[in-house]
């Protein structure tokens, strides 16, 4: 089994100060994730999986869990698409 401080862990910003998602690859298809503040913590997925989570956020299909959300404080202009919305397109 492989220790999860081996791994070649990929910050999600190259800020070393702040905290985000790392992201590693394991043994065979597994992926592994961590939160940078609790490396403790980490979350396992398979290759497969991890591979349909990035391409539904690339297409936008996760937009309706931070509608509204303040992003560098300002509002978001106009809403994000509802899941069925965006299915529909």
């Amino acid at each position: 089994m492989t220790k999860m401080s081996d791994l070649n862990w990929i910050r999600a910003t190259d800020d070393p100060d702040a905290e985000c998602i790392e992201v590693a690859a394991g043994e065979g298809d597994l992926v592994h994730l961590r939160q940078s503040d609790d490396p403790e913590n980490v979350v396992t997925t398979t290759q497969a999986k991890w591979d349909a989570f990035v391409l539904g956020v690339q297409n936008n299909e996760f937009d309706h869990f931070v509608e509204g959300v303040d992003l560098d404080g300002a509002e978001s202009a106009a809403p994000a698409a509802s899941h069925s919305e965006s299915d529909q397109l």
